[in-house]
C-alpha cells in the first residue's frame, strides 16, 4: 500500500485506461460477433468508432466518477476516524483496488454474459479495502 502511494497520479490514470480497455474487450468481441441487430452489417472501422464513442468513453466516465465517489466516502470515514489521509491518496488506492474485480469480470464476461449488478460487488469490495487502508494510516496529531 505504501509503495503504491509513491506512484504518480498520471501513471494511475493511464493504468485505469488500460484496465478499462481490458474489461471492455468482452463487449467489443460480442459486438463484433453479433450477427443480428442494427449494426450487424457495419464495417470493422465503424464498429471500432461506435465502440469507443458509445461504450468505452461512457464506461470510462462512469468508472472514474464511481472511483471518485468511493474515495470521497473514504475521506468522510477518514475524518470520522481522525486519520491523516487525503482524497488524492484514497483515489489512487481505490483505483488500484479495482484491479482484481475488473480482471475477474473480464474473464467471466468472455465466457458468459454478466449482469450489471456485478458493480455492487465491486463497490463493496473497494469500500472494504478502503476502510482497511484508512485504519492502517496513522491518526492525526492533536495541536495544542
Amino acid at each position: 500500500m505504501f509503495k503504491l502511494n509513491r506512484i504518480g497520479m498520471d501513471i494511475t490514470v493511464v493504468y485505469m485506461f488500460i484496465l478499462i480497455f481490458i474489461i471492455s474487450l468482452p463487449s467489443f468481441v460480442n459486438r463484433l460477433t453479433s450477427a443480428e441487430g442494427l449494426g450487424a452489417d457495419m464495417p470493422f472501422l465503424m464498429h471500432l468508432v461506435y465502440f469507443f464513442m458509445f461504450y468505452y468513453l461512457p464506461l470510462t466516465i462512469m468508472l472514474f466518477l464511481l472511483i471518485s465517489l468511493i474515495a470521497y466516502v473514504g475521506t468522510l470515514i477518514a475524518k470520522a476516524l481522525n486519520r491523516k489521509i487525503r482524497f488524492s491518496i484514497l483515489w489512487k488506492m481505490t483505483a488500484y483496488t479495482t484491479t482484481i474485480p475488473f480482471l475477474v469480470y473480464a474473464i467471466v464476461a468472455m465466457i458468459f454474459p454478466v449482469s450489471d449488478s456485478y458493480i455492487w460487488i465491486f463497490i463493496i469490495y473497494s469500500m472494504l479495502f478502503i476502510i482497511k487502508i484508512i485504519t492502517v494510516y496513522p491518526k492525526r496529531k492533536k495541536r495544542k
